[in-house]
């Protein structure tokens, strides 16, 4: 599907078919998709816990005030990051570049996030929507639907997922075939109120 027609179709879907099985190498294909997101200095800090446990998806789904697309969806994604990865051998993001560039850029992600926790959690959580966006216009691409969600208890999904200490969870994505039509889209407020040329 064309990219633009993906962007405008794209809908969250909140009741999927609880029966569609996706193949395994769409699952593939979504999940390295999201991975080609970009993410600042390229530190790739995202990370994607999919689960496929369906006792695991009974638990989340407890700790998701019962939603039923958690359970439902044929792939649910947890959306965390790492909020580490910048001092995580930072050499390794730029391997393919002489080492001397490689040298100045290692300087410049220290430079940049060292003492500055909020600017590290602002960032990943930055990577992890672009990421969620890749991963939910990728599935439209595929003829799939979705639906970002962050309706869950983040405390319990930390214990479910067995989340490193130093890492956060954004949202999850859940894909699948929906049982029915997206409901109308919602209102849009004027593009005169929302965009600004130059400075507001």
């Amino acid at each position: 599907m064309d990219a633009l027609k993906a962007i405008e179709e794209r809908r969250s879907i909140h009741r999927f078919d609880p029966d569609h099985r996706m193949p395994p190498e769409d699952v593939a294909t979504l999940l390295e998709l999201a991975r080609m997101a970009p993410t600042a200095f390229n530190l790739q800090h995202c990370r994607f816990v999919y689960v496929t446990d369906g006792e695991q998806r009974m638990r989340l789904r407890a700790a998701s005030f019962d939603q039923s697309q958690v359970t439902d969806a044929a792939l649910l994604v947890v959306i965390c990051a790492d909020l580490g990865a910048w001092r995580r051998q930072p050499e390794r993001y730029w391997s393919h570049v002489p080492e001397a560039a490689r040298g100045r850029l290692v300087d410049t992600i220290t430079e940049y996030y060292e003492g500055r926790e909020r600017d590290q959690r602002d960032e990943c959580m930055r990577s992890c929507g672009i990421a969620a966006q890749t991963l939910m216009i990728a599935a439209r691409g595929l003829g799939y639907e979705s639906c970002p969600m962050d309706g869950f208890d983040f405390d319990t999904v930390e214990e479910l997922i067995n989340l490193p200490a130093d890492h956060v969870i954004s949202m999850f994505v859940a894909i699948g075939r929906p049982l029915e039509p997206a409901r109308p889209r919602g209102g849009k407020l004027p593009a005169a109120e929302v965009i600004t040329e130059n400075r507001f």
